[in-house]
């Protein structure tokens, strides 16, 4: 490997304050992330959505909301393809359209971090991502709530695992390769119960949750 690493839990950033960072994947979706999106403005807390480019196309209305409320987008790619499988160019053709799409979409916004596709990262992916100014994300605590455990299930999980630093993978939304019209409206219906539940959790347990910071 080369000296080139993407982030899976953020250091202390020198306060005593326990961060947990929450991330949103495959987004924006026209039902789902707007309800994510609620409640996290009901908790007043802050989160990263790492958003495919092709939803991102004719949704602009939505990653204006996603940055007015305050949160960050981020870059997950223009197609969602598994990049360990695309050639150099491809890559940087995968990030960069997908950057170009959200700064169409919303002007104003920062774009900072990447997240590779399944989580896949090759030396290619990293280099490909650095060249671009972007830094690669992945996560450290995985509920999997793409699979549809259960609301419980995804409490559970995010519960279990976290400690301060994390970085929680939640789903807002679905590559379009891979939706159904069945499963449209239901889609992502657990993880927007669930969240209701983990941000209370975590704030008894004395964290705060962030979006990702500027640097690291």
């Amino acid at each position: 490997m080369t000296g080139l690493h993407c982030l899976s839990e953020v250091r202390s950033e020198g306060t005593d304050q326990r961060s947990v960072y929450l991330t949103f994947d495959d987004g924006p979706h026209p039902i789902f992330t707007p309800a994510i999106l609620d409640v996290l403005a009901e908790h007043r807390v802050s989160a990263t959505f790492f958003v495919i480019g092709q939803c991102v196309v004719g949704q602009p209305s939505l990653i204006q909301r996603i940055i007015a409320d305050g949160h960050e987008v981020a870059n997950h790619t223009m197609t969602h393809p598994d990049l360990s499988k695309c050639g150099p160019g491809e890559v940087e053709r995968e990030l960069l359209e997908a950057s170009r799409a959200i700064k169409t979409a919303a002007p104003q916004a920062s774009v900072r971090h990447v997240r590779a596709p399944y989580g896949i990262w090759t030396d290619e992916v990293l280099k490909a991502s650095a060249n671009a100014g972007l830094t690669g994300v992945h996560w450290s605590v995985d509920p999997r709530d793409w699979s549809c455990p259960g609301v419980d299930a995804i409490v559970g999980a995010v519960l279990d695992s976290v400690r301060p630093g994390a970085i929680v993978l939640l789903h807002d939304g679905c590559p379009l390769s891979e939706l159904h019209p069945c499963t449209f409206r239901n889609l992502r219906s657990q993880t927007v119960m669930a969240l209701s539940s983990i941000i209370p959790a975590l704030h008894d347990r004395g964290y705060v949750v962030r979006s990702l910071p500027q640097s690291h």
